[in-house]
């Protein structure tokens, strides 16, 4: 049938040297669903379910543009995951309470989200992100990267 997609699902497969912590942090602290864990005696893997999966490509320059909006400076390699939550100064704070290390705090883009980033577990980074439609941060008061006078 030509109207169904070729591809099913994407699945990013990160191999974590701390296994336990990786699956702790985005399993129960993140929150992401498993949907299957196998074991034998050549390891173990576990599927966690991320809600709907897109595949982002950028080129260097936008990559860069990227990173000066949230983070103010270049940080990112060639792979960053970006998850949508419903609150990203929370879920900002949760993570970094779990071990993750903020590289930004929740800063409002010009495209009306407002997004963290965070160094992970399984050597991941990650830009937490908010679709604000007009709204802002629940406490009120996102920043502008390099506006001061703003505070997260």
């Amino acid at each position: 049938m030509p109207d169904e997609p070729a591809v099913r699902e994407l699945r990013l497969v990160v191999t974590a040297e701390d296994y336990e912590a990786a699956l702790h942090f985005y399993r129960d602290v993140l929150g992401l669903t498993e949907q299957g864990a196998f074991a034998s005696e050549d390891g173990r893997v576990t599927i966690l379910e991320a809600g709907r999966a897109t595949l982002e490509l950028t080129d260097p320059n936008h990559a860069a543009f990227i990173d000066e909006v949230e983070v103010g400076r270049r940080v990112a390699g060639h792979v960053r995951v970006a998850f949508q939550v419903d609150d990203s100064v929370a879920v900002t704070a949760k993570l970094a309470a779990a071990g993750a290390e903020v590289v930004a705090e929740p800063t409002r883009t010009p495209w009306n989200s407002l997004n963290s980033r965070l160094e992970a577990p399984g050597a991941l980074q990650l830009t937490l992100f908010t679709e604000l439609d007009d709204q802002s941060a629940s406490d009120g008061s996102p920043r502008r990267r390099g506006d001061s006078s703003e505070t997260p």
